[in-house]
This record gives C-alpha cells, structure tokens and sequence, in this order.
C-alpha cells in the first residue's frame, strides 16, 4: 500500500498512527471552540464534523517525524480524514495516509493489517486505541487510551521517550510483547527493557 520510502527516511522504522480517538476526536454535534471544523459531503448534503485535538497531537507528530518514517492509518473515509489531515499537519510530518478502503474488512469490522503496507514488520509499530484494529500484528502495537475531550491528557507525550528508544531497537517484535499486556504499555518495564536492547545492539557492533 505504501510506495518505496523516500531517501530521508531510509534507513528509520514505520510509526503507523490511528486518528480517531488516538490523534482527534470527531463529532457532528457542534462543542465550543473546535480545533477544527470539516465540511463533509454525505449523500449530496454537507455536514460538518467538528474536531478536537488531543493535547500535545502536532507536537507529537514533530517530534516522531525525526525518528520515524509517520503514517496516518484510518478506518474512517478519506473525505473526512484527508482535509483534516491537511489542516492538522501542514508541515508534512505524515508522510503518507491510508483510509477505510486499506482496511482488511473481517468478522464485520476493519482491520489494520500491517502485512500489507509495505514495510518489514521488525521496523513497523501501530499505535491505536482499538485493540481490535492491530489484532493482526499484536506484536507490532503499541495501546493507547481512547481520547474525547480531557485537556489533561498526557499519553502521547508519555510516548516520545519510549518511541526514540523503540526507533533504535533492531527488532521491535521482540520487546513490544515484553511489556504490552492486556493491552496496555507498562511503562516502568518499557523503558529499561528498550535501554536494555539497544545498549545490546550497540555492544553488537
């Protein structure tokens, strides 16, 4: 689904981030002071989606884009995704979006199968609030709590430190199941164990 990777990003592993209520929350009901408000045709009708985003969501991006070749990967259509993207990353930290059409469509819902973008699964890591979305490749994850609306929220800057540690790990298959369990990250495990891993790598070399 994804082309070859661009020469900056040889070399650097695959984040692949859910948007829905991992980035932003959507919402046709109107909230006060929207981030930002999307105009959707839904059978010949234009509705806005009004949208919130999670604290820390560009800087998050910034920060990833140094490490990691960023991909957007949504369930949801791309007339809504698209424009919202365009907006929330002017800068082009994202480099490439897939929609609802590269999901894998099974047992009634849409599946993010990691098979298929491309890209070798020890340098590939999906961060979704949908367990049911990574079922696929449980060993490539990384949970994350679903976001509404809480101006409190710390979890994507709880994983900047993890994710530059988990950029240099050889083999992120290796240590994601070391400290995913349950379907969320234990933090007091997941960073030594990446030092650990990496140090390793080093000594290797």
């Amino acid at each position: 689904m994804l082309g070859p990777c661009l020469p900056q990003h040889k070399g650097k592993k695959t984040l692949v981030l859910d948007l829905d209520e991992t980035l932003v929350h959507s919402q046709f009901n109107a909230v006060k002071n929207p981030d930002y408000v999307i105009p959707v045709d839904i059978d010949g009708r234009y509705c806005n989606i009004y949208v919130l985003k999670r604290p820390g969501a560009e800087y998050f991006l910034q920060q990833m884009s140094q490490y990691y070749e960023v991909v957007i990967f949504t369930a949801s259509l791309s007339k809504y995704a698209d424009p919202l993207m365009d907006q929330m990353d002017p800068y082009g930290y994202t480099v490439n979006r897939l929609f609802r059409e590269h999901c894998t469509y099974r047992n009634g819902v849409f599946v993010k199968d990691m098979s298929q973008i491309g890209r070798h699964m020890k340098d590939s890591i999906i961060i979704d609030n949908s367990p049911t979305s990574y079922s696929m490749q449980p060993e490539c994850a990384l949970p994350i709590l679903s976001w509404y609306d809480d101006p409190r929220d710390k979890a994507l800057y709880d994983l900047i430190p993890l994710l530059i540690l988990m950029s240099k790990v050889n083999d992120v298959r290796d240590v994601i199941p070391r400290f995913v369990k349950n379907n969320i990250i234990d933090f007091t495990v997941a960073i030594p164990l990446c030092e650990h891993f990496v140090n390793f790598n080093k000594q290797k070399e």
